[in-house]
């Protein structure tokens, strides 16, 4: 038994950076439960982080900022490269 809660590395909106490191999200410790948690369904991870990516976009351009242009990179290019 431990005494320490686990914390969820989800985003923080408007600026989808992790709520706990900071990181931009997903943040590697973020990534890294995705794939453990879809390992059977890569496909619904990149329909999830698809639809995570359009959503971060609408808060970046409602915000008046432009887009990164690592969005697709950061919400998907990895979960490819890990599922192929």
């Amino acid at each position: 038994m431990t005494t320490t809660q686990e914390t969820e590395h989800l985003h923080h909106r408007p600026d989808w950076n992790c709520h706990v490191c900071g990181s931009p999200w997903p943040c590697p410790i973020a990534r890294s439960r995705l794939l453990h948690e879809y390992r059977a369904l890569p496909s619904m991870l990149r329909i999830y982080l698809s639809a995570q990516m359009y959503e971060a976009l609408e808060d970046i351009i409602a915000g008046g900022a432009t887009p990164p242009i690592n969005l697709y990179e950061r919400f998907l290019g990895w979960a490819q490269q890990s599922h192929p």
